[in-house]
């Protein structure tokens, strides 16, 4: 069974529950998806049906930093229910530890030495953890990476902070 076909069948299961918050929210997500299938004229493979699930969650955690400045708890408790139902679709998420291994992981294995090659570990990185950890996490991670790595060859290049001269 597909990604979407789950959703759907789970849509049919909240109709007959009269769960309306469910029935609601998955309806959101299946409109995105099929929306996305018509603009790609093709069914989504489970992957790209993900990455839909994954931007419906984002645009939701986004609404709900606004409806908290806006003094709006009870739109922002809504859209804490449906990233909940979302959630349920999405993989487990990566703890920190898992995710700076698989950051060092990439690193090694593009041969990044600076933050120069930032793009270059994100574009190993992105599909791996799709679904399973904020874009903007894992790229500040690879950032704070790469500069502890270059800041690193540097020190042991003979250059030190007095400016190359002996110390006293």
């Amino acid at each position: 069974m597909t990604l979407a076909d789950r959703l759907q069948s789970d849509l049919k299961d909240a109709m007959r529950a009269r769960d309306e918050l469910r029935r609601d929210t998955l309806r959101m997500v299946l409109s995105a998806v099929q929306g996305q299938e018509k603009q790609v004229r093709r069914a989504l493979t489970d992957d790209e049906c993900l990455a839909v699930l994954t931007r419906e969650v984002k645009t939701r955690r986004e609404s709900i930093d606004a409806y908290e400045k806006a003094g709006r708890k009870d739109l922002a408790d809504k859209e804490r229910a449906e990233v909940a139902i979302i959630g349920v679709y999405l993989p487990e998420p990566l703890s920190q530890a898992q995710l700076r291994e698989m950051v060092r992981a990439a690193i090694a294995e593009s041969g990044a030495t600076s933050a120069r090659d930032l793009g270059r570990v994100m574009g190993l990185l992105s599909p791996r953890t799709r679904g399973r950890a904020d874009g903007r996490e894992v790229s500040a991670m690879v950032a704070q990476e790469l500069a502890a790595a270059d800041l690193a060859a540097h020190d042991g290049d003979g250059h030190s902070s007095n400016g190359g001269r002996p110390a006293a």
